[in-house]
């Protein structure tokens, strides 16, 4: 994995700042930090994808230069919002206005937080731009792995990781050696049904797959963890990031949440990267590498820290961890699909057309069905997302009793 030269890219002034999905649960909390240090941080654009109100409030806030909505009829209302407030910015619309809100000169960092696969090619741009990424969309690595690594490779473009558990890994391999690594262990927090028995999962409602008993994020996210299918994109994630085998990632189930990962080395060692589940701590840590700023965020109490529990994850149970590593063994479009057949499962799961246990079998059923391209171009990516998307959306799936 390329990582940034030590000075940063942004010299001694502000570091300035594209947060693409601003509206979202990390986008939001990106700006949380920037609060923290307004002398250190120049907002430049800002993009979202239906939230025109709150991305409003946010242009009123920190004045960017450029915004960008998903759709015309979006920029239209969001200039009527702007009226007589922010006058100048320039406003775009749709794929073509977040790739140019991500590549813009006078950005030195993009923080890549749009959910599902429309964060592939704006990221893919930003990193050809040379730009320095802070990557929160999994998506984009389970997508377009093999695009992302060729575009590191021919560009000056650099690419940290905003997910906590990949900023685990990331800072237990600061100094340490090339090839000493033995393997990785991504922990998960098992989601709100981590001790519920698995034959009332056809009973799951909307409201109990949203409650999450750590974390606070965007709904798409939540379910994931709820199926434990985020923790099967964050194995095919960490694979491209860390240039591991699959049989270098391991998962273990810790309910704290406290341990976010660890790394073995060669030697019997064993690193681990611990905090409170906090996600503004490694969406900073990516801002302002390689130094580490002081912030007011929560600490861990060690009086109140009596245990950490580990347990291998049930793939029986939870049946989309299997179906990732199957996606990533196929390797080609197979991820691909995986990744558009579960965002559209998702969605129809939210709105109650489906219910929780046909997340997984739609998933299944997209990847036996849906014939693999191997070695795609960024062309085959998409045609094979379009193509799973609009299987699982026509999938006759009755929500389960």
């Amino acid at each position: 994995m390329n990582t940034p030269p030590q000075n940063g890219r942004s010299g001694t002034g502000p570091r300035n700042l594209a947060i693409l999905g601003a509206t979202g649960s990390v986008g939001t909390q990106t700006l949380d930090v920037v609060r923290l240090f307004p002398d250190r941080f120049d907002v430049k654009a800002l993009t979202c994808g239906r939230n025109v109100d709150l991305l409003a409030e946010q242009v009123r806030e920190f004045q960017p230069e450029c915004v960008a909505v998903g759709a015309p009829s979006q920029a239209q209302a969001l200039e009527r919002a702007l009226s007589g407030i922010a006058p100048d910015v320039r406003i775009l619309a749709g794929e073509e206005g977040l790739c140019a809100a991500a590549t813009r000169a006078d950005v030195d960092v993009v923080v890549g937080a749009v959910v599902g696969f429309a964060g592939l090619r704006p990221v893919l741009d930003a990193l050809k731009a040379g730009k320095q990424v802070a990557l929160a969309n999994k998506e984009t690595l389970v997508v377009g792995g093999a695009l992302v690594a060729e575009a590191l490779d021919q560009s000056e473009g650099r690419l940290l990781p905003v997910d906590s558990e990949h900023s685990a890994i990331f800072q237990c391999l600061l100094g340490e050696p090339d090839r000493s690594v033995e393997d990785v262990v991504l922990t998960a927090s098992g989601g709100p049904f981590r001790d519920r028995a698995a034959e009332t999962f056809g009973e799951v409602t909307v409201s109990e797959a949203l409650d999450h008993p750590n974390w606070s994020m965007g709904a798409k996210i939540t379910i994931d963890s709820a199926t434990m299918m985020n923790k099967g994109l964050e194995i095919i994630e960490a694979k491209w990031l860390f240039d591991l085998t699959l049989d270098q990632i391991q998962v273990l189930v810790h309910p704290q949440s406290i341990v976010h990962s660890m790394v073995a080395f060669t030697d019997g060692a064993v690193k681990a990267q611990l905090g409170v589940p906090d996600m503004k701590v490694p969406i900073q840590y990516a801002l302002s590498f390689p130094a580490r700023w002081e912030a007011p965020h929560e600490r861990l109490d060690w009086g109140e820290l009596s245990r950490l529990d580990f347990a291998r994850p049930d793939t029986d149970k939870f049946p989309c961890l299997r179906l990732a590593y199957e996606a990533m063994e196929t390797t080609g479009t197979a991820p691909a699909i995986l990744n558009a057949a579960n965002e559209v499962a998702v969605e129809r799961f939210l709105d109650e057309q489906i219910g929780f246990t046909d997340i997984p079998r739609a998933v299944e059923r997209a990847l036996a069905q849906i014939p693999v391209r191997p070695e795609p171009t960024l062309d085959d990516l998409v045609a094979a997302d379009e193509e799973a998307r609009r299987f699982v959306e026509e999938l006759p799936l009755p929500a389960s009793n």
